[in-house]
């Protein structure tokens, strides 16, 4: 019988007000059940964020280096039981265990991070226009904040947010993605056992369309951090609008690798293989363009489909694996549905662009590596985001013109380039409309101690990641001291 979970609320593990409950499936193995959760409604997300905000009162008031202090014990938590963690979530979402250790990794460098920073949230001070009069800037929390996280990165998301958020001051209401429940758990325990008091986070389980929208629009919650669809993101912004309250989009993403004809060949073509293929090409940051000068077009193509074609498919948790399961069947549909589109439009598909099956593949939900060549920039494939592993391969002449090309989709979240030419990388950085631009490198990567997000429909400004985090989870208070014993009217007593 499989395994039945809580949200936690107040500090306590607690099932969904009305006892409903969803299963989590492995989608490598659809038959294996590995946990019941809660499936919530709007009146657990009352209790959640009624408990986020009481704790708030206090939890802002805890001197900044404190909370650092219990962040670093849940750092150190994270690397006792990464393995443990990682075999879950590969269970949870498929990815390899290589890339699953790298999420866990990326909270536990996040959670490092952050309690560093704890000691550095410094202010602006100036010096006044009048005299006997002092300036200071200040940063304080914003209070409640909602964060409902993709599955993809059940590990990583949450921590970017939840850790730097609470080193601020702040305290969170938590929906993390139906597909990936349990990490999102296990990170709750982590918090937990390192000593976070009662209510600063708490977890609520369950559908977006409920426990979602509840989060966008309840009242004592201020700020909300979305990872997901564009779509999705749209409505997000609009009941966080309607309620005034802070918002940071981390949404699509059609990101696009630049080989130029005087790159290495084989350095680009390691690039694509991981930037296309790793997660099964479920990244905001994946590689799903390649954009190719003309005069290394053929070499390029005929290589990367003879590395392409052996990569290995399977269950995540066996060695050897490069490419794991689509995250459902939904999802695998969607990506079918794509592929026969860009077939129709005239794109040639030279690889892939079938249902993986034979063996234990006829579990879960598996799908060949991808590549369309003949792909033009105003076809369906080169434009919208498919979030799986079909790579479009796209002809340039010049650097002017594969920029062009990389800048006319809606997105604007990574890009790359490989030259050797410095004078070319450094007009491609200039110029390519994209939050992350990688020099010899694939579009995936980011590392924890740097902004990440993008521009265009990929999201609304704010960063995740890095100092830039704090800038969304903090807001700025001025505070003038006059000494002077009189009134002084600033820019009229000047």
């Amino acid at each position: 019988m499989a395994t039945s979970f809580q949200n936690f609320i107040g500090g306590t593990w607690c099932n969904s007000s009305d006892g409903k409950t969803f299963e989590n499936r492995n989608p490598a193995d659809w038959n294996e059940i590995l946990g019941i959760f809660p499936l919530s409604t709007s009146s657990d997300v009352e209790r959640a964020a009624q408990a986020a905000d009481d704790a708030f009162r206090s939890w802002r008031l805890v001197p900044a280096p404190e909370r650092g202090n219990i962040l670093l014990r849940a750092a150190e938590l994270l690397v006792r039981r990464k393995d443990e963690i990682a075999a879950i979530m590969t269970r949870e979402m498929g990815k390899p265990l290589t890339e699953t250790r790298g999420d866990v990794q990326e909270g536990i460098d996040t959670a490092f991070y952050s309690a560093s920073e704890t000691r550095r949230m410094f202010g602006i001070n100036t010096p006044s226009e009048l005299r006997n009069k002092m300036n200071l800037s200040f940063r304080i929390p914003v209070g409640v904040c909602g964060l409902i996280t993709p599955w993809n990165f059940p590990m990583a998301i949450p921590s970017w947010n939840i850790f730097p958020g609470l080193a601020a001051g702040n305290t969170f209401v938590f929906k993390p993605a139906e597909d990936t429940p349990w990490t999102a758990n296990l990170l709750i325990e982590i918090l937990d056992e390192a000593g976070l008091p009662k209510g600063c986070v708490n977890l609520v389980h369950g559908a977006g369309s409920t426990v979602g929208e509840a989060i966008t629009k309840h009242p004592l919650i201020r700020a909300v951090s979305f990872t997901g669809s564009t779509a999705t993101g749209k409505l997000v912004a609009q009941n966080c609008g309607v309620h005034t309250k802070h918002l940071c989009l981390e949404m699509g993403g059609k990101n696009a690798q630049i080989v130029l004809e005087d790159a290495d060949l084989d350095l680009a073509i390691e690039g694509v293989l991981w930037g296309a293929f790793g997660t099964t090409g479920q990244r905001c940051t994946a590689t799903s363009r390649l954009i190719l000068h003309e005069k290394i077009h053929d070499e390029m193509v005929e290589r990367l489909v003879s590395q392409a074609s052996k990569l290995r498919l399977g269950n995540g948790l066996e060695t050897g694996i490069d490419v794991g399961p689509i995250i459902n069947e939904k999802q695998r549909k969607n990506i079918e549905r794509y592929v026969a589109i860009g077939k129709k439009e005239g794109a040639a598909c030279i690889l892939g662009a079938r249902v993986a099956s034979g063996g234990n593949l006829d579990k879960g939900w598996f799908f060949e590596p991808t590549i369309f060549t003949k792909v033009t920039p105003d076809m369906t494939i080169a434009k919208e985001e498919i979030f799986g592993p079909v790579l479009s391969v796209l002809t340039c002449s010049s650097l002017e013109e594969a920029i062009e090309i990389n800048n006319s989709v809606i997105y604007g979240l990574s890009s790359s380039i490989y030259t050797r030419d410095i004078n070319r990388a450094m007009v491609a950085a200039r110029d390519l409309e994209a939050g992350i631009t990688y020099i010899n490198a694939a579009t995936i990567g980011a590392e924890a101690h740097m902004p990440f997000g993008g521009v265009k429909a990929t999201g609304n400004g704010h960063r995740e990641g890095g100092w830039a985090v704090f800038d969304f989870y903090t807001e700025w208070k001025s505070v003038y001291i006059d000494y002077s014993g009189k009134l002084q009217r600033a820019q009229i007593d000047i």
